[in-house]
């Protein structure tokens, strides 16, 4: 069994002309969860978009638990179990949470990792239970985000990838958050959790990579960042 989820070796990846990511190479555990982290622009997003097939990229190669991945349709990513929350949500707001999730569900995937039901999303957000018949468009954003996490669930992913889950959220919905994804780490899923609010991913991942202009900057335990206010305050511009 591979012991790495994922695996970048000097992907490099352009939006048309720009060249965003330079030469990046980052690997994910086995059921451990990476912060990706940088400021603004730092190319976060337009690493998640090329591991899902949505950027143009290049590279020596990229890997899903030993798998090549590199040039797949998204779709094709999909289905080897890669689930994603977007930046953004982007829930189907004139459907109901019951019909959100519904649409995404796969079950037990071809590759025989477990699969995801309708009552494992509800048992993680018991929310999303009593509001299923509600159009998801009147929920709350702290509600639409966590129907947005049990929406790629639903896909059965092995590897799932947060960008920016506590964006716009009140300081208590970020610890349900944060509770969701220590809890789904505790099952063995792998995560890399894009995110600002560096309380958030210090508490959930163990290990960080910090972006820099597309480039590399710092890569190691979560400790390394906790640790460190200067290195913080050089690469993230936080303090």
């Amino acid at each position: 069994m591979a012991t790495d989820a994922l695996v970048l070796d000097g992907l490099d990846a352009f939006y048309g002309d720009s060249h965003v990511l330079h030469d990046l190479s980052l690997r994910v555990k086995a059921g451990g969860v990476l912060g990706l982290l940088g400021r603004n622009g730092a190319g976060k997003s337009t690493c998640i978009g090329a591991i899902v097939g949505l950027v143009k990229s290049k590279g020596r190669g990229m890997t899903l638990f030993g798998e090549p991945i590199l040039g797949l349709s998204p779709e094709r990513v999909s289905l080897k179990g890669v689930g994603v929350v977007p930046q953004g949500r982007r829930i189907f707001p004139s459907l109901t949470v019951h019909e959100n999730l519904t649409v995404a569900a796969r079950g037990r995937a071809n590759g025989g990792w477990p699969g995801w039901g309708l009552e494992d999303a509800f048992a993680a957000f018991p929310r999303l239970k009593e509001r299923q018949r509600q159009f998801a468009g009147s929920l709350s954003g702290g509600e639409q985000q966590m129907l947005a996490i049990g929406r790629a669930l639903m896909t059965s992913p092995r590897l799932l990838l947060l960008d920016e889950p506590s964006e716009g959220l009140a300081p208590q919905i970020v610890a349900e958050v944060a509770g969701v994804l220590k809890e789904l780490s505790r099952t063995g899923l792998s995560i890399v959790l894009v995110e600002q609010n560096m309380k958030l991913a210090m508490e959930v991942a163990d290990e960080v990579v910090i972006l820099n202009n597309g480039r590399l900057a710092h890569a190691g335990p979560v400790d390394t960042i906790r640790n460190d206010d200067g290195l913080v305050e050089q690469l993230l511009g936080v303090y």
